[in-house]
């Protein structure tokens, strides 16, 4: 399976990962980001040993991306960004969802515990 067939096939398990990870940090850090007029609220999973992220992104108008980066053999860094459907979106817990939209609002980061963010 490539990394695309899994984040597309495969992003509710991610999804679930991600928040499963998020909810035992302690803190965890939900950060502000921007690209050009593009800006969302991301929380994010490195696998160091991988060589991978996970992250989720909420963007304007309650658009939510997952995102997968991974190096390839050469060390060449791939992005894969996946729009989450409305079946996925349900898998984040409105702790986390409320957050988000507020560092999105804001333009500003947050450090919460983990535990916080599973309500």
């Amino acid at each position: 399976m490539t990394y695309e067939e899994l984040v597309q096939d495969h992003a509710g398990g991610m999804i679930e990962k991600l928040v499963t990870w998020v909810v035992s940090q302690d803190p965890v850090e939900i950060r502000f980001d921007f690209q050009d007029n593009d800006q969302w609220a991301v929380v994010t999973m490195h696998i160091y040993e991988e060589d991978k992220e996970i992250a989720l992104r909420l963007h304007a108008n309650d658009q939510y991306n997952l995102y997968f980066g991974y190096y390839d053999d050469e060390d060449e860094f791939f992005e894969i960004i996946h729009a989450l459907t409305e079946e996925e979106k349900k898998i984040i817990p409105e702790g986390l969802k409320k957050v988000m939209k507020k560092v999105l609002s804001d333009e500003e980061g947050m450090r919460l515990p983990g535990n916080f963010l599973s309500r």
